[in-house]
């Protein structure tokens, strides 16, 4: 298992940059990498985690950080463009270079692909780049929210879908693409080698990005199709795999040792489909001087919390009531999910809707409390799949036997000590 660092990385305009840096796990590393995730992704996407989990057993460091407004990091994503996000590799990389050794390697998923080829240019210690699923020219994500582009044109603002997300798109962003020319020659004068990930069936970013990409550079360069992948690696396998064929190609380039060799393990030490077993399972919780925006952390992954703007908030993240939803509703759907599998039902997902209220306790016939106001959590179940009204009746009964469930209707002892 690698060690973390969390780190809070300065960008050029000052604000604080959520970074977390992979460690081999009893050795100095021989190497450091930059990884650059994807456009409104964050450093904790499963496929960074993976790589990055690959690399260190081959004794390198990755740095990965949250972009300006995304993740973890302070700022407001609508004043962002692809220059900031360059920006910010670039103090990722300094500060890389300061506190332990100037990153090697840069590595960029989807648009960050893009901008690491372009940040090569700043990064002089950067002897090996790799891109996965890239476009070759940034203006492409335009694409995403197209329909859009006349209401930012003429308002200078508009929120946009992008994931089933909203995001504000100001005008600068788009200016700022147009700004972006002659990427097949920054391309061309990359100065290192490079290494091209591409999935044929991506919908994201056509299989074409990657031709023009491998065209324009000069060797070394290589191509590797991730047949059967899509844009984000969602599957464990395809994360693994480009881990491991990443990890082998650096070797020609970078000081890299060889994996370590465990028993359950692929050879290169690639993570479970989990995203890896974090012993600890303290939930970590920190809020700054002013706000409610919340940094929170379990098992090596990062949260926000936070409230309404109608009571002081900046509505960057879920309040609490709503992650306490949360955690019911997931632990529901994974009980059914679990018991549909063992009993073989043709259960094909589950989807679940978890409401809040304060009622009055004289409205409740089901419950001990007589007087006053109590808290209601109303869950909606809905079932897909071919299912009899039997099974689906028994499925409705085992949502109630949910871990957290029970744990809300049961008895909870808080204890608070000092730190």
């Amino acid at each position: 298992m690698p060690r973390s660092e969390r780190l809070r990385i300065d960008n050029a305009d000052g604000q604080a940059l959520a970074a977390r840096l992979d460690l081999p796990e009893d050795r100095p590393p021989v190497a450091y990498a930059l990884f650059a995730h994807c456009f409104t992704c964050s450093k904790d996407l499963h496929a960074v985690r993976r790589v990055s989990s690959a690399l260190t057993e081959r004794g390198i460091g990755v740095l990965s950080v949250d972009f300006t407004g995304l993740g973890m990091s302070e700022g407001a994503f609508e004043d962002t463009s692809f220059s900031t996000t360059v920006s910010d590799l670039v103090c990722a990389a300094n500060h890389l270079a300061d506190t332990h050794a100037a990153p090697q390697l840069l590595i960029g998923h989807s648009l960050g692909g893009a901008a690491v080829l372009v940040a090569k240019h700043d990064l002089p210690s950067v002897r090996a780049v790799a891109t996965i699923g890239a476009p070759c020219d940034p203006d492409h994500v335009r694409l995403h929210f197209a329909d859009k582009e006349a209401d930012i044109v003429r308002d200078g603002h508009a929120v946009v879908d992008l994931g089933g997300r909203p995001f504000t798109i100001k005008r600068q962003f788009l200016d700022d693409l147009e700004s972006q020319s002659a990427m097949q020659s920054r391309i061309a004068r990359l100065d290192a080698a490079l290494l091209v990930f591409h999935s044929p069936q991506d919908r994201t970013v056509g299989i074409e990005e990657a031709r023009r990409i491998y065209e324009a550079a000069r060797h070394p360069k290589s191509f590797v199709t991730l047949d059967g992948a899509d844009h984000l690696l969602t599957s464990a396998d395809d994360a693994r795999y480009v881990a491991s064929v990443l990890a082998a190609w650096a070797s020609r380039y970078l000081p890299v040792d060889s994996p370590p060799q465990v028993e359950g393990t692929s050879p290169a030490g690639a993570p479970s489909p989990a995203g890896g077993d974090y012993a600890d399972p303290t939930v970590r919780v920190e809020i700054g001087a002013e706000g409610f925006r919340t940094a929170m952390s379990a098992r090596g992954f990062d949260l926000v919390a936070d409230e309404p703007a109608s009571v002081g908030g900046t509505e960057s993240g879920p309040t609490p009531y709503d992650l306490l939803g949360m955690a019911l509703g997931a632990c529901t759907a994974m009980t059914l999910r679990l018991y549909a599998t063992h009993k073989g039902l043709s259960l094909k997902g589950v989807g679940v809707d978890v409401s809040h209220e304060k009622i009055h306790a004289d409205d409740c016939t089901a419950c001990e409390t007589e007087d006053g106001h109590l808290d209601q959590l109303t869950r909606t179940i809905r079932l897909d799949g071919d299912l009899t009204d039997a099974e689906r009746q028994r499925l409705l009964e085992i949502a109630d036997r949910c871990p957290v469930h029970r744990t809300l209707e049961g008895e909870v002892h808080v204890v608070t000590t000092a730190a």
